[in-house]
C-alpha cells in the first residue's frame, strides 16, 4: 500500500468518508446511469469505449456487482438518432415470405396509420356498395311483384356486378409494425436472459384458422425476437451458459450478419412454413455470468467476443478508503431515489450500512461490491422506517433490517444449530477424544458448527492403510483429507501405513466445500491416534499446508458468530484472518478469538488432559522447515 493510500485510509469512527450531511436527501445523485456505477472504474472505461466503437462485451463475476447496470448504462451512451422502425408486409407473390422494410424511428407508425386510413376508406366504400346492393334487392322484389321479368333480371345482374367489386379484406394489405422506436429517448436495452428460442430469435404464431378463407395473413403472425427489438441498441444476456447451443449458434449468426430472418420455432406449427426476408438486428451484445458460464459457451461465440470486443472480470470488493466510502454514501442515496417509496437515511443509518459493507467484504481493508444484496438491506430498512411513520431511516431501522432480512442460508444455518443442539450432535463443554468442533460456511454469508469425529483402526488391507472420509464431501474437502495425512505422520510418530483412519463430518447434509476444515481434521485424527482428548468448548477453522502452517480461509466473521451462537467459548482462526473479523457487538463478550499460525499452536489450545503438555512440547521441537523436509526425507532417493 502506498503512503498516499495509507494517509487516505480512514478511521472506524469516520465511516462516511468525511462527508458532512444530515440526510441522504442532501447527496447529489448523477443523472447518467454510467456515473452511478460504483467500484468498477475499469469496467466503466471499457463500456464507454465499447459504446463508442460498437464493440461486444462479456462480463464475468459475482452476481450483484453491477453487470446489468453497466449494460443499461451502455444503451444510454448509444446515439438515439440512429434508431429505426421495422415494418413487415404481405407478399402477394408468396404469402409465406413476408417482405421487410426499414424506416427512421417514428415513421413506421405513420405508415401503418396511413394504411389504416386507406383501409377505413375502403371499408366505407364497401359499406356503400352493400347499401346499394340492399336497394337492388328491394328493387328486385318490387319489380318481381309487378311481374316485369326483364327489370328483375337487370336488377340481379346489377347486384352481382356491384358485389364483384367489393374491396378485398384490408388486413391483407395493411403492414405490421414489427419493431417500433417511436418516442424513445435512448437506444433500446433488451434483456434476453433465459429467453426461449422464439422469444430470442423471433417466431411466427400458430394460426388456428389455416384454411377456408379465414386464415390470418402470415405477415400479421410474425413476432420480433429480442435480437430484433435490440436493433441499434444493447442485447443483454445473463448466464449465457443456460442458453441452448443451437440458440447460441443462431445468435452468433445474427451478430455476424447484422440481420436474421424470422421463422416458426415449432415444426408442428402452421408458422413453420413462413420465413421472412432478413430482419435487421445490428445490436451490441453484452453477455454476463459467473466463472462457470464460460464453460457452457459456444466456442465460436466466445471467440467473437475475444476478437471483436472486450472481456471484463467484475471485482467484488474495493479498498476501504475515504473516496470509496463517499461512493457508498452516494450508493445509499441512489437506492433511496431509485426505490421512490422509502424515506431518506440519516448519517447514523448510512454509517451502519457502510459498516455492513465492511463485514460482507470478507477481506480486511475492503468494502463489498455485492451491491444488490446491500441494496436489499437499504430497502428493508426503509420499509421498516416507513411502517413506523418515521421521516428518515435511522441506525436502529438498519439494525432491525439486519435481523429480519436474513438470507435463506442464514435461516438454514440457525435451524441447523437449533436441530443439532436438540439432538446433541455437537458438544460445547467437556472433553472428548477424536472429536472437534469445526466451522464452515454455507451460502457465502452464513456460518455453521460442523462436528468432525475421527477413529483409527488396524488396516483392513495387508499392504497399506487408507483414509476414509464420510459425509457429503466435495472434491476440495476430499483432497484436504488426503493432505492432512502428511502432517499426521510427522507429528504422531505413528506409521499410519498400517492403519485405517476414519473421518466423519457429522450431519453434513448440506455438503462441505473448501479445505478450511483441514485444521479440524488434523486435530481430530491426532487426538484419536494419541488418545489425548479435545476441549469441546473450542471450535476452529483454517486450511493446513503439508508443512503444518495454518493458512487463511474465507468467511471468518460468519464462522465466529456461528460458534458464539452455538455457545462455544473459544475459537481458533488463522492469524492472517484477524484483520477480516468484524463480528457484531452482541457476540464480542460471548467468545474469545485466538489467532494461530501452525498446527502446534492449534494443538496447544485445543488438546487437554494430563499427557497434553509433553505431547505439545514434542511437537514444538520441530521447526516449520524441519517439518517440511522431514515429511519427504524418506521418500527421496539417497
Amino acid at each position: 500500500m502506498s503512503d498516499e493510500t495509507k494517509t487516505e485510509t480512514v478511521k472506524q469512527d469516520d465511516l462516511c468518508g468525511g462527508l458532512e450531511f444530515n440526510s441522504t436527501s442532501e447527496i447529489e445523485v448523477p443523472t447518467k446511469l454510467i456515473d452511478q456505477v460504483i467500484g468498477q472504474e475499469h469496467a466503466v472505461e471499457v463500456i464507454k469505449k465499447a459504446a463508442s466503437q460498437r464493440r461486444h462485451v462479456m462480463m464475468i463475476g459475482t452476481p450483484g456487482t453491477g453487470k446489468s447496470m453497466l449494460a443499461k448504462a451502455m444503451a444510454e451512451l448509444l446515439p438515439k438518432e440512429e434508431l429505426q422502425d421495422v415494418l413487415i408486409y404481405h407478399n402477394p407473390e408468396d404469402a409465406n415470405n413476408p417482405k421487410v422494410r426499414v424506416v427512421p424511428a417514428g415513421k413506421g407508425k405513420q405508415i401503418v396509420n396511413a394504411h389504416k386510413m386507406e383501409a377505413q376508406k375502403n371499408a366505407q366504400l364497401r359499406n356503400l356498395i352493400i347499401v346499394l346492393a340492399m336497394l337492388g334487392i328491394l328493387l328486385f322484389a318490387w319489380v318481381y311483384m309487378r311481374e316485369q321479368f326483364m327489370w328483375a333480371i337487370i336488377a340481379v345482374l346489377l347486384l352481382l356486378l356491384l358485389l364483384r367489386y367489393v374491396t378485398p379484406k384490408e388486413t391483407a394489405i395493411t403492414p405490421k409494425l414489427l419493431v417500433s422506436n417511436q418516442g424513445k429517448t435512448t437506444a433500446p436495452f433488451i434483456d434476453g436472459t433465459g429467453a426461449h428460442a422464439g422469444a430470442l430469435l423471433g417466431d411466427v404464431r400458430h394460426d388456428p384458422f389455416q384454411s377456408g378463407g379465414l386464415e390470418t395473413p402470415s405477415h400479421d403472425r410474425v413476432e420480433a425476437g429480442a435480437i430484433h427489438k435490440s436493433h441499434k441498441g444493447v442485447l443483454f444476456i445473463d448466464e449465457i451458459n443456460t442458453l441452448r447451443m443451437e440458440s447460441q449458434q443462431h445468435l452468433l449468426t445474427a451478430v455476424q450478419e447484422g440481420k436474421f430472418s424470422i421463422t416458426g420455432q415449432s415444426e408442428r406449427s402452421s408458422g413453420a412454413m413462413v420465413k421472412t426476408d432478413p430482419v435487421p438486428c445490428d445490436f451490441i451484445m453484452v453477455l454476463a455470468g459467473n466463472l462457470d458460464a464460460m464453460e457452457g459457451m459456444h466456442p465460436a461465440l466466445r471467440s467473437r467476443i475475444k476478437g471483436y470486443g472486450y472481456e471484463l472480470f467484475m471485482v467484488d470488493s474495493m479498498e476501504d478508503n475515504l473516496e470509496n466510502r463517499k461512493k457508498l454514501v452516494r450508493f445509499v442515496a441512489q437506492e433511496v431515489m431509485r426505490d421512490g417509496k422509502i424515506p431518506h437515511f440519516d448519517r447514523g443509518a448510512v454509517m451502519e450500512v457502510i459498516h455492513e459493507a465492511k463485514r460482507r467484504a470478507g477481506r480486511k481493508g475492503h468494502l463489498t461490491l455485492k451491491l444488490r444484496d446491500l441494496g436489499g438491506l437499504v430497502r428493508v430498512a426503509g420499509d421498516i422506517a416507513r411502517a413506523e411513520g418515521a421521516q428518515t431511516t435511522t441506525e436502529d431501522h438498519v439494525l432491525k433490517a439486519k435481523r429480519i432480512s436474513r438470507s435463506v442460508e442464514q435461516q438454514l444455518a440457525d435451524n441447523y444449530l437449533e436441530r443439532r443442539k436438540d439432538y446433541r450432535l455437537f458438544k460445547v463443554e467437556g472433553e472428548d477424544v477424536g472429536r472437534v468442533n469445526g466451522l464452515a460456511v454455507i451460502g457465502g454469508d452464513s456460518g455453521i458448527v460442523l462436528p468432525i469425529v475421527a477413529e483409527v483402526t488396524p488396516a483392513m488391507s495387508k499392504s497399506e492403510g487408507h483414509v476414509y472420509a464420510t459425509g457429503k464431501l466435495q472434491e476440495i474437502a476430499k483432497e484436504a483429507v488426503q493432505n492432512v495425512s502428511a502432517i499426521i505422520k510427522k507429528f504422531t510418530g505413528h506409521d499410519i501405513a498400517s492403519m485405517d483412519v476414519h473421518i466423519q463430518f457429522v450431519g453434513s447434509y448440506e455438503g462441505v466445500e473448501g479445505d478450511s476444515a483441514s485444521v479440524s481434521i488434523a486435530t481430530a485424527v491426532i487426538s484419536a491416534l494419541s488418545q489425548i482428548p479435545v476441549d469441546q468448548s473450542v471450535a476452529m477453522t483454517g486450511s493446513l499446508s503439508v508443512r503444518g502452517e495454518v493458512l487463511p480461509i474465507g468467511g471468518a466473521t460468519y464462522k465466529i458468530e456461528a460458534a458464539a451462537l452455538a455457545g462455544i467459548k473459544t475459537v481458533l482462526i488463522p492469524k492472517s484472518n484477524m484483520g477480516d473479523v468484524l463480528i457484531e457487538d452482541v457476540y464480542k463478550d460471548q467468545i474469545k478469538i485466538i489467532p494461530v499460525t501452525n498446527i502446534g499452536e492449534v494443538l496447544e489450545y485445543a488438546l487437554t488432559g494430563k499427557t497434553k503438555q509433553s505431547f505439545v512440547d514434542k511437537i514444538k521441537n520441530f521447526s516449520v522447515d524441519k517439518m517440511g523436509l522431514g515429511i519427504f526425507d524418506k521418500a527421496l532417493p539417497h
